[in-house]
């Protein structure tokens, strides 16, 4: 590990390694149908009886707590911190990261005008877009971490924003101050455990009318937890702590 962190593992190295972890990922979903779903709705019903999210602390120091100054090299003018739409080879990281920013705005059905609630809004991406987008909205972003309130606040004065504020929470104790005609999340749920009290809160914080979007990575058919078992959980241990994998069906389970 300690030559992998070092960049001297050639890239086809590191890919055979991945696909050797993925495989036993796979070994673990195997069986039939009716195991599968016996699998899964055991860990619907374990949801529900755990925290609204686990190891926060962990996740922060791991992602949101890191020097911003690493982010703003690595990402995009943006600093979208999940994923990008690509939609030609030619595209620009940036014009990939305003591809998807504007997508999310669609699928959310957002409009001028309306109360926008974002629940882990990363270094403010999707909330400065949408403040952007929409001059007569007003959008109250959510943030666990203190240092991404900075830069955001910060990038809004620069850009002369003001239908813009931060909170600064973590989710397990958060309760919304008002109520909203769109709460939106952008990977952010993955963080997440009891998914039935969480949607039992936002429920309460969205107008009549009012609408919620989430964008979530998912496995297809099988959810599981990130947990460390041993040293090859190299995710779980040092990246996504407490972390879930959804199935594309999950959320389903706790309307």
């Amino acid at each position: 590990m300690r030559l992998v962190e070092m960049d001297l593992v050639p890239d086809f190295i590191l890919r055979i390694g991945i696909r050797a972890l993925l495989k036993i990922r796979l070994m673990s979903m195997a069986g039939s149908l009716e195991q599968q779903l016996e699998r899964k709705m055991a860990f619907v019903q374990e949801l529900k009886y755990l925290p609204i999210a686990v190891q926060t602390a962990a996740a922060n120091e791991q992602h949101y707590e890191v020097p911003t100054e690493y982010f703003v090299l690595v990402l995009g003018r943006h600093m979208k911190y999940s994923s990008c739409l690509f939609n030609s080879s030619r595209d620009s990281l940036e014009e990939a990261e305003n591809n998807m920013l504007a997508l999310c705005c669609a699928r959310a059905r957002l409009s001028n005008g309306q109360s926008i609630l974002e629940l882990g809004c990363g270094w403010g991406s999707l909330s400065l877009f949408m403040a952007q987008a929409y001059p007569s909205s007003s959008i109250t972003a959510v943030s666990n971490s203190s240092t991404q309130k900075e830069f955001i606040m910060k990038r809004a004065r620069d850009l002369d924003i003001h239908n813009l504020q931060v909170i600064t929470a973590d989710m397990v104790d958060f309760q919304a101050p008002d109520t909203y005609d769109r709460v939106v999340s952008v990977e952010m749920f993955e963080h997440m455990k009891n998914y039935q009290e969480l949607m039992r809160r936002i429920s309460t914080w969205i107008k009549p009318g009012g609408g919620l979007f989430v964008h979530i990575f998912a496995h297809k058919s099988s959810p599981y937890h990130f947990e460390v078992k041993d040293e090859t959980d190299w995710m779980a241990r040092y990246f996504f702590s407490g972390g879930t994998m959804p199935s594309l069906d999950l959320l389903l389970y706790f309307q």
